[in-house]
């Protein structure tokens, strides 16, 4: 093997391509802003808690508490953790650090944005955010470099006083971190306490008696872009200070018992009686670097006169945690403490001896823990798995699967259908979930483990979806059976090296340890370390095909102490971030390092080039690769430079096989860093990008970019993926969501956007039922992803509000009319029996005749069948879901021929509609037999209302009839002809058993058949057809009884009250009958 570079000045050819490109999009309009307004993400899941942060609770309402999260913004409950919902959703932050409710009012909440857990991948924040309502709505209040905010402390007498401890920047120096005060609500702030550029304030500690007394724990802590766990997270300006006055003035406390070495994370607590503790990290570090905290100093301290003393009470090793640790004492006994790590642990007698409190095999990782200063019974944890209360003393916990805030990395999908997407959350393992739910909506039952480690990859075997490799910490690849569940470990070189120094080993890995499927059979396997491995049988074996591809170089120093980035990168400290087989050739890989260099091979890794664009600077991740199916010569990166201390964005894009590049980031927040950027593989320039902010469309590859975020959650979106007609987004903090159907995106053009109108052509539409469950639904606290749209998505775009109603027929081939909507239809009246909440319901979706671009879902059927009384079904789930039945019959497969019409124009396109990939028995005679039988009972049905209606209205004009000629001796003839008829009438209103001839009786056992033919793709029973016949006789008999009595008993009454100056009763012709019968139902949706 050999690696070449190829010299930036691009080849002719390459030149000649790229200037082409370049006017090519300056002919070009981009499409316009507001192309994408129909378009909505849907939250898939899972359902699983993330890493929360920070908690909180309102004594004085014992079911309310708050968490912040390390990436899923802010959140409430109201029942004490059965539910939780957002509160932070559209703030420009989404990495929560601090949160403190105001004592004295606690509907003012105080967010600092920015975790301060110093490990690899960390959400960063611009400042701190406070809320007067409770968390309904936020106003940002400043201290926007502050990026890290480790604690906020509320004066307990005045809400608008408070203190705010920053650590600052993560990856570099800056001047905003210490304490910032402030007396207006954060309208001002006044920096109180600065010790150097390096060092911030990871928690303050008030005393509970004196909140006058505070304390405010420093560390001197930086982050470098490689793993650097084996490097101190400790200095000379980590210390302890103490204020007597609020905050204004500190002084350092030394001495007297206080560890005097070199320290690292400090987590602080105080308790009655003056009592403070403070957990330390000190342990030694190996290597011979610089600022390694202290040997032997670490562990917790306890002073009992408010800090003037300290003694050293436990040095037991869980208690100290290089980048995260926190204490909490019991606001009614100081010597019971509580230590927030691996587990929870709790001291009894203070800090000498400890028990475990809460915790489980693995490390749940906890970060807080709040305790109800009424009631210590009532407590709230934070940790890796989200957030649980207990509120009898940790007898019981409220559950954390009902929290979608997991931090997802890699997406993969499958090509099942409904296909299931992979990935990997942070501190908590594998997802495999369904991308549809055959129940409604996607719940516990559709997603499941799937076999690799949490945050890296998870990847469907392209030969056998029955297969998914998983890689994780430390380079390991695993291969998990979906049959049978068993896990094996693959990996390459099994020898763990994870979080170590990168010289100590042969082979190295990151916090990501890529791997890759080639595009072509015979799907080759790759994964990356600082060289490239290729497996062709599942991981038995293993080959490496190329050198080292990072920036190692022979003669480097310092590379075992604590190198500069330059340093580093020389040393061969960086490694494989991410692989890009090309989709044309299994020749054809491109890998991006995280020291900031892209490689390519076009031989299968027998000769390597150096393909990197000019101006990427050392240790620039190179966080995604994307390579063009469309455009030979073409692929795009995203490049991540915020571990440099850089959040601008890095995009770029060649079209000559990486001889030059072209950054395209300009149009997209400068202080927003990219991560992924994806290449559409139908649409060629349609690009879209994912920041630490959200998502980001080019429609013009690259040169200009507007924004997809539509309703997604401000989150860092990690990954995206672009999977049939969907895009797919892997969120840090906000778990995986879908946006439907793109089609929209894939069609627009400044033409379109130009147009009065335009009707998109769908996408082809896969024929399957919206919900398949007959059990009793599950309950509306349930989390519950959402399903995609259950039939034919249709997009549209008005330039102007309609002037009249827009309408859209929907033809089949031979051109009969299948279904006709018009933005003027008025939600059905139908009779049905509601006995539960309307919360339930499956709402109308009206075309819409407003200006702007619309999405109208038609479920595939024709009308509902007109009937005397309709159900519900079971057939459901919470927020608005559940269909009146029958539904009418669903339309065949085959092609269909859509017509928008809109102020005296036509626009046209065509539908598509296949069957359920999943139904290979059925036929299409089948399909067939089912929608003629379907559509047989209909017209039964029909004729059925249609007498029932009729019966009705007579039967009530004879009711009123006999009530005016009670008493009435002169009209005692005409009133016995009038109850005659009612009695006569009555059977076929009322009436029970197969051989009555009630028509609403007749009515229902249609109903059911109908609705039974409609639940499955297969043709109708012999005793459904039998049933179905059976009630077509009964149903001659009754018409054939209401005929005689109108044309005969009825006539002779209207004979005689015509004679005698009365009114004669009326039989309604049937275009009266809907109004008539809508006033016999009792309970309307």
């Amino acid at each position: 093997m050999s690696i070449r570079h190829v010299f930036r000045p691009a080849i002719l050819v390459g030149a000649l391509l790229l200037c082409a490109s370049s006017q090519l999009a300056a002919t070009e309009t981009p499409v316009p802003a507001g192309v994408t307004g129909a378009l909505e993400w849907r939250q898939l899941g899972p359902f699983r808690g993330g890493w929360a942060t920070m908690a909180a609770g309102v004594s004085s309402r014992p079911d309310t508490f708050y968490i912040g999260t390390a990436g899923g913004g802010v959140w409430k409950t109201d029942d004490a953790g059965r539910t939780w919902h957002a509160l932070f959703d559209k703030q420009p932050a989404s990495s929560i650090g601090a949160l403190a409710l105001a004592p004295s009012d606690p509907n003012v909440i105080y967010v600092g944005s920015g975790q301060v857990a110093a490990r690899y991948d960390v959400g960063a924040g611009n400042g701190v955010y406070r809320s007067t309502d409770g968390g309904r709505t936020w106003q940002h209040m400043g201290l926007d470099e502050t990026r890290h905010i480790g604690r906020i402390l509320v004066d307990p007498q005045h809400p608008d006083t408070l203190l705010v401890g920053a650590l600052g920047h993560y990856f570099g120096p800056n001047h905003e971190r210490g304490v910032f005060r402030s007396t207006d609500g954060g309208k001002h702030w006044q920096q109180t306490l600065t010790i150097n550029d390096d060092t911030g304030i990871v928690d303050l500690a008030a005393d509970p008696a004196n909140p006058a007394i505070v304390y405010a724990a420093a560390w001197q802590v930086r982050n470098y872009p490689w793993l650097s766990y084996f490097q101190p997270n400790a200095g000379p300006g980590s210390g302890l200070y103490r204020s007597s006055d609020g905050g204004v003035t500190w002084k350092r406390i030394r001495g007297h018992g206080w560890p005097t070495g070199t320290l690292g994370r400090i987590g602080i607590a105080t308790g009655r009686g003056g009592r403070v503790y403070a957990v330390i990290n000190a342990a030694p570090n190996s290597g011979n670097v610089p600022h390694a905290a202290s040997k032997d100093q670490g562990g917790l301290y306890r002073s009992d006169d408010g800090g003037a003393t300290w003694q050293l009470v436990s040095q037991q090793g869980w208690l100290e945690n290089d980048y995260f640790s926190r204490l909490t004492v019991d606001p009614n006994d100081p010597d019971r403490i509580y230590s927030a790590g691996q587990s929870i642990r709790v001291s009894s007698d203070g800090g000498k001896s400890w028990h475990v409190f809460k915790g489980a095999p693995g490390g749940d990782d906890y970060h807080f823990v709040w305790i109800d200063p009424r009631n210590t019974q009532r407590m709230i944890t934070a940790s890796d798995q989200g957030a649980v209360i207990t509120v009898n003393g940790g007898q019981s916990w409220s559950s954390w699967y009902n929290q979608p805030t997991g931090q997802f990395y890699h997406l993969a999908a499958d090509n099942r259908f409904p296909y299931w997407v992979y990935s990997g959350q942070q501190d908590s393992g594998t997802v495999g979930i369904a991308s549809r739910g055959d129940y409604g909506a996607i719940s516990f039952r559709d997603w499941r483990p799937v076999g690799g480690d949490e945050r890296d990859y998870d990847l469907p075997d392209p030969a056998d979806a029955n297969v998914v490799f998983g890689s994780g910490l430390g380079g390991r690849v695993s291969r998990w059976n979906r049959q049978t569940g068993v896990v094996q470990n693959v990996t390459p070189w099994p020898v763990n090296s994870y979080g170590q120094r990168p010289t100590d080993f042969k082979y190295h890995y990151t916090w990501i340890t890529p791997i890759a499927f080639a595009a072509k059979a015979p799907y080759p396997l790759y994964m990356g370390a600082q060289v490239l491995f290729r497996s062709t049988d599942q991981g038995a074996h293993w080959d490496v095909i190329s050198p080292e591809l990072n920036g190692k170089r022979a003669g480097a120093k310092n590379c075992d102490g604590n190198p500069t980035t330059a340093e580093a990168r020389d040393c061969g400290y960086g490694v494989i971030y991410s692989i890009a087989p090309s989709p044309r050739s299994n020749d054809e890989i491109w890998i991006g390092t995280d020291d900031g260099l892209i490689q390519r091979t076009a031989d299968g890794g027998k000769s390597w080039h150096n393909v990197t664009p000019k101006g990427l600077r050392a240790w620039d991740r190179i966080d995604s690769l994307d390579v063009s199916a469309a455009q030979a010569g073409t692929a795009y990166a995203a490049v991540d430079g915020h571990r440099q201390d850089d959040f601008s964005p890095h995009l770029w894009r060649t079209h000559d096989d990486g001889a030059s590049w072209t950054d395209i980031s300009a149009g997209l927040p400068k202080t927003s860093f990219t991560t992924v950027l994806r290449a559409d593989p139908v649409r060629t320039g349609l690009l879209y990008a994912g920041t630490d902010q959200g998502v980001f469309v080019s429609f013009d590859d690259g040169d200009h970019w507007q924004s997809l975020q539509r309703n997604l959650p401000t989150a860092w979106v990690r990954d995206l993926l672009v999977h049939d007609n969907d895009l797919i987004a892997a969120t840090q903090g906000r778990a995986i969501w879908v946006l439907d159907d793109v089609t929209p995106l894939r069609q627009a053009s400044a033409a379109i956007a130009r147009a009065p109108a335009h009707l998109y052509t769908p996408a082809t539409t896969v024929r399957v039922r919206a919900n398949e469950n007959k059990d009793t639904p599950l309950p509306p606290e349930t989390p519950l992803g959402k399903n995609p749209p259950a039939g034919a998505v249709i997009d549209y775009r008005l330039a102007h509000a309609a002037r009249g109603p827009v309408a859209l027929e929907i033809r089949d081939s031979a051109g009969a009319l299948v279904r006709r909507f018009s933005s003027a239809d008025k939600p059905a009246e139908l009779d049905a029996d509601r006995y539960f909440a309307k919360g339930w319901l499956r709402p109308g979706a009206p075309l819409s005749a407003a200006a702007g671009a619309h999405r109208f879902v038609w479920d595939l059927r024709y009308a509902r069948p007109q009937a005397i009384q309709y159900g519900y079904s079971i057939s459901t789930s919470w927020d608005s879901d559940t269909p009146v039945t029958p539904e009418g019959p669903m339309a065949l497969p085959g092609t269909y021929q859509l017509t928008l019409h809109v102020d005296g124009k036509s626009y046209q396109a065509p539908l598509k509609v296949v069957m359920d990939p999943r139904e290979t028995a059925v036929t299409r005679a089948d399909l067939s037999a089912g929608l003629a039988f379907s559509q047989e009972i209909g017209k039964q049905l029909l004729q059925v209302w249609q007498n029932y209606g009729q019966v009705q209205a007579v039967r009530k004009q004879l009711t009123a009839l006999d009530d005016k000629l009670a008493g009435d001796a002169a009209h005692a003839t005409q009133r016995a002809s009038v109850e005659a008829l009612l009695k006569q009438t009555a059977p076929l209103v009322s009436g029970s058993g197969e051989n009555s001839m009630n028509l609403r009786a007749i009515n229902d056992g249609l109903t059911d058949i109908a609705t039974d033919v409609e639940g499955a793709d297969r043709a109708p029973t012999d005793g459904q057809r039998q049933v179905v016949a059976a009630s077509e006789a009964r149903y001659g008999k009754a018409n054939a009884q209401w005929q005689q009595i109108r044309e005969n008993d009825l006539a002779k009454l209207n004979q005689n009250l015509r004679s005698a100056g009365r009114t004669a009763v009326k039989v309604p012709e049937p275009d009266q009958i809907h109004q008539e019968a809508s006033e016999e139902s009792e309970d309307m949706p």
